[in-house]
C-alpha cells in the first residue's frame, strides 16, 4: 500500500523576490546576457538621443569657431607682440581746420605717463611706447586739408583716428575726403575729440548731445562706430589709447596677400635708396619689385636685417652683431623693370583702313571740283527688299503684287515734277498742289534764311543734355565733307551681333597666372614682421626727402608691373554735379598706384553677357545714376581691388572725388566701338516717305554713302536716296567703329 502523498494547490499569493542584480557588471557577463541580441531602441529615448546629440554638435561647432577666432587674433597681432614687435601705426586725420593734432596726440600719451619721440609739427613719425599695454605706437600726422598726405596715411596705417571738432562743422572739403577715403578701403577707425576748453565748461546734456550728434555723423561713413570719445577726460583718453593698442586690426581689402613697409629711416647714396623698417602683411622678396609713391616701380639689390635700438641693456647674440642678408636679386628669377613689349607688326595684322584708302575716301575738296565721286557699285544695294513666302522660288514671288509697287508708281510720278513747276512762287505752288495731289512745292530759301534757320535748329544749350536726350546724334559738319569727317567708320546695323574682323592679343589665362603668383609669394622672401634695410637701385635723390610724409615701399607680385588695357567699373559720385567725358583728364588711384589717365567709358553690360563679338558701345559722357566701364592702358593688377577717379581743382591739395568703383579686368578683347546717327531735321512727310534737311549738304556725301543699307528707328529698312531734299536725304543712317 502506496501512501498518498498531499500537494497544495498553487495560489497567486506566494511572494517571489526579485533576482539580485549586480552594478557592476563585466562585459562577458554583459555579453553572455544578451547571446549577440540587439535591443532596438524606443521612439522616447531616440528623441531624446538626438536632441542631445544636436546640443553636443552646437556646443562643439562654437567651440571650435571660437579656438579659430582666437587663433586668427593671435596670428594677426603675433606681429605686435614681443619686445622688437612692430608699432602700431596711426594716422592722425583731422576733418576740421581748428583741429589741432599734436594737442590730441598729447593726450593719449599722458593718459599713461609716457613721452612721444621725435614729436615736432614737421616730422612724419611720432613714435610713443606703452609699457601698460606693452605695444608701441607710430602716429602719422596729416595737416588739415590735404588730402594726398592722408590717403597715403590711411593706405599704410593699421589705424585711422579722426579728430572732429564740438564747435565747428565738417565741411564739404572733409565730406569729400571721408568719401574718397571710405572707397579707398578703410582700416579700423576711431573717432575722437581733442581737448577743447569749449566743451569743458559745458553741462552733461550738452556734451552728451555733441558727442551723439557727432557719432551719427560718423556712422553714415562707418556703421562699426561704437562712440566718438572726448579726449579732454583722461578716462575716454585712455579708453580711447585702449582701443588702439589691444584691438585687432581691419583688413583692407586690397592690401590681402600683398607686403608693405613703411621707414623708419631713409638714405640716398649713388643712387641707391636704403629703406629701414619692419616687414608688413605678407613676405617680401628682392625678385619682385617695389613701388615708391609719386616716383614708380624700382628693382631690390638685397635685403639685409637690421636689429632693433633698445634703450635697456640686454643679451646680444650673433644675428644682432652683424647684419646678414635675408635676400637677394638673382637676375636669372627676377622681375624686368621692363613693362612694355615691342609689338610684331605683322603679327596681329588688323584690317583696318591703310592711309592711301583714307587719303582715297576725300574725292572733292577745294580745288578739285573736276574730281567725279564713283557710284555704288552694280548690286550693292538691292533695289528693293521684298519677302519671298516660304516654299515659293522667286520667279513666283515676282508675279505677287504688293502695295510697295503701286507707291513707288506713285513716288515716280511724284518725281515727274519739272524745273517750271518747282520754281513757281509759293502761292502758285498750293494752288498747283490742290489741282494735282502728287506734287508737293518746294519754296528755296536765300543763303541768309537758311543759314538762320539751321542755326536756330543746332542751337542747344547744354552738349551733354544734348546727348542724353538724343544718344549718338550728332550734325554733319558744313565746313567739311561728311566723306572725309566719318571716314574711319563703317556701316553696321548692330553693334553686338554684326561681323568684325578686329583681333587683339589678349592675356591668356588671367585667373590661373592670379592664383599661380599668389601661391608662390607665400613662400617667398623675408616673413612679416622683420626688420629690414631694403636696398632699391636707381632712385632718385629726391625720394629721400620726407616731405612731410614717411617713405612707403608697397611689394608687387609678379608680372604686376607689365601693362594692358584694364577696365573698371565705376559710378559717379552724386555729390559731384560738373560734366565729366570721355578723355577728360583725371587722376586714378587702385591699389598702391597713382596715375593721370585720360579714361574712356563705354557701357557695362549686366550678368556677364558680352555678345557675339564683345563690343560695348562707347559713352560720351559719365552719366548719374549708371554703372559703366572705364577703360585705360596701365599696369595689371591682381584681385578685387578698389578704384578712386579724381579730378584736379583749384586748390592744389584738395581733388574733386569724380566716382568710384572696382577692378574689373583687363580683357584685351573688348572692343569698344563709337556709334554715331546722323540726325537732320524732318522737312516732309508723305505716307512712307519723309524728307530730312541738313543731313547731307552735298551730292558727293550722298553717293559715297548710298551702298549703306538704312532703316529708321525702329526698324523700318528702304534703299538709299529714294528721295532727295534740297540740303538733305529722307534717310536715317547709323554708322560705328
Amino acid at each position: 500500500m502506496v501512501d498518498a502523498v498531499h500537494h497544495h494547490r498553487p495560489s497567486g499569493l506566494k511572494q517571489q523576490n526579485k533576482p539580485f542584480k549586480s552594478k557592476h557588471t563585466t562585459k562577458s557577463a554583459l555579453k553572455d546576457l544578451t547571446k549577440g541580441r540587439t535591443q532596438r531602441p524606443s521612439p522616447k529615448s531616440l528623441a531624446v538621443n538626438t536632441a542631445a546629440q544636436a546640443r553636443l554638435n552646437r556646443r562643439n561647432t562654437q567651440k571650435q569657431a571660437q579656438a579659430a577666432k582666437r587663433a586668427s587674433l593671435v596670428t594677426s597681432t603675433r606681429i605686435f607682440n614681443g619686445v622688437d614687435g612692430a608699432p602700431r601705426i596711426v594716422a592722425v586725420i583731422p576733418l576740421c581746420e581748428d583741429v589741432r593734432t599734436i594737442d590730441a596726440v598729447r593726450a593719449l600719451a599722458t593718459s599713461v605717463k609716457e613721452d612721444l619721440d621725435g614729436i615736432n609739427e614737421n616730422s612724419p613719425i611720432w613714435t610713443m611706447k606703452t609699457q601698460r599695454f606693452k605695444t608701441s605706437l607710430q602716429f602719422i600726422p596729416v595737416r588739415y586739408g590735404r588730402h594726398w598726405e592722408a590717403l597715403d596715411a590711411a593706405k599704410a596705417a593699421d589705424y585711422v583716428l579722426f579728430l572732429l571738432s564740438p564747435t565747428v562743422e565738417v565741411t564739404e572739403t572733409g565730406d569729400t575726403l571721408l568719401r574718397t577715403l571710405q572707397a579707398q578701403g578703410l582700416p579700423t577707425v576711431v573717432s575722437a575729440i581733442p581737448p577743447d576748453p569749449s566743451i569743458s565748461s559745458l553741462d552733461q546734456k550738452s556734451h552728451t548731445a555733441i558727442l551723439k550728434s557727432l557719432l551719427s555723423f560718423m556712422q553714415y561713413f562707418d556703421p562699426s562706430q561704437g562712440r566718438v570719445f572726448d579726449l579732454s577726460s583722461p578716462s575716454d583718453s585712455l579708453s580711447a589709447l585702449r582701443s588702439l593698442s589691444e584691438g585687432r586690426p581691419g583688413e583692407v581689402r586690397w592690401r590681402s596677400g600683398r607686403t608693405w613697409l613703411v621707414g623708419e629711416r631713409a638714405e640716398w647714396e649713388d643712387g641707391t635708396l636704403k629703406v629701414t623698417g619692419i616687414v608688413r602683411g605678407s613676405r617680401l622678396s628682392a625678385n619682385r619689385l617695389v613701388h615708391l609713391p609719386n616716383f614708380g616701380d624700382y628693382q631690390v639689390t638685397k635685403i639685409m636685417s637690421t636689429p632693433a635700438t633698445r634703450s635697456k641693456p640686454h643679451k646680444i647674440t650673433a644675428m644682432e652683431i652683424e647684419p646678414q642678408v635675408l635676400s637677394e636679386r638673382i637676375p636669372s628669377t627676377a622681375d624686368s623693370i621692363i613693362s612694355t613689349n615691342i609689338p610684331d607688326e605683322m603679327a596681329n595684322e588688323q584690317t583696318w583702313p591703310t592711309e592711301e584708302e583714307m587719303a582715297g575716301a576725300v574725292t572733292r575738296e577745294v580745288g578739285m571740283e573736276d574730281v567725279e565721286v564713283p557710284d555704288a557699285k552694280k548690286g550693292t544695294t538691292p533695289k528693293r527688299i521684298k519677302r519671298i513666302p516660304k516654299g515659293m522660288s522667286e520667279y513666283q514671288a515676282s508675279w505677287i503684287v504688293d502695295e510697295t509697287d503701286d507707291e513707288e508708281d506713285d513716288e515716280e510720278k511724284e518725281d515727274a515734277v519739272t524745273e517750271e513747276e518747282e520754281m513757281v512762287p509759293f502761292n502758285e505752288a498750293m494752288e498747283l498742289e490742290s489741282e494735282k495731289k502728287s506734287v508737293v512745292a518746294f519754296q528755296d530759301l536765300d543763303l541768309e534764311e537758311e543759314e538762320r534757320q539751321l542755326q536756330d535748329w543746332r542751337n542747344r544749350a547744354q552738349e551733354e543734355s544734348d546727348a542724353k536726350e538724343f544718344p549718338d546724334e550728332i550734325d554733319t559738319p558744313r565746313d567739311l565733307p561728311a566723306r572725309t569727317r566719318f571716314a574711319r567708320y563703317r556701316g553696321l546695323r548692330s553693334l553686338r551681333t554684326s561681323p568684325n574682323t578686329l583681333e587683339y592679343s589678349s592675356l591668356k589665362e588671367f585667373k590661373r597666372t592670379e592664383r599661380d603668383v599668389s601661391r608662390a609669394a607665400e613662400n617667398e622672401g623675408v616673413e612679416p614682421g622683420t626688420r629690414v634695410t631694403v636696398y632699391l637701385e636707381g632712385v632718385p635723390q629726391e625720394a629721400s626727402d620726407s616731405n612731410h610724409a614717411p617713405i612707403v615701399l608697397y611689394g608687387f607680385l609678379k608680372h604686376e608691373h607689365k601693362k594692358t588695357v584694364l577696365h573698371f567699373t565705376v559710378q559717379r559720385n552724386t555729390e559731384y554735379s560738373e560734366s565729366i567725358k570721355s578723355k577728360d583728364p583725371l587722376i586714378l588711384c587702385y591699389g598702391p598706384r597713382r596715375l593721370r589717365v585720360n579714361p574712356i567709358y563705354s557701357q557695362h553690360t549686366r550678368g556677364g553677357a558680352r555678345g557675339a563679338n564683345n563690343v560695348h558701345k562707347f559713352e560720351r559722357f559719365l552719366w548719374h545714376g549708371t554703372t559703366v566701364v572705364a577703360s585705360i592702358y596701365a599696369p595689371v593688377a591682381f584681385g578685387k581691388q578698389p578704384c578712386t577717379l579724381l579730378r584736379e581743382s583749384e586748390n592744389a591739395h584738395a581733388p574733386h572725388l569724380v566716382a568710384m568703383g572696382t577692378f574689373l579686368n583687363p580683357d584685351t578683347t573688348r572692343i569698344i566701338a563709337k556709334r554715331i546717327v546722323l540726325s537732320g531735321h524732318p522737312f516732309r512727310v508723305h505716307r512712307k516717305t519723309a524728307t530730312v534737311r541738313y543731313m547731307f549738304f552735298n551730292s558727293d556725301d550722298v553717293a559715297y554713302f548710298k551702298p549703306m543699307q538704312l532703316h529708321t528707328k525702329h526698324g523700318r529698312t528702304d534703299i538709299f536716296g529714294s528721295r532727295l531734299g534740297r540740303m538733305g536725304i529722307s534717310k536715317r543712317i547709323s554708322m560705328g567703329r
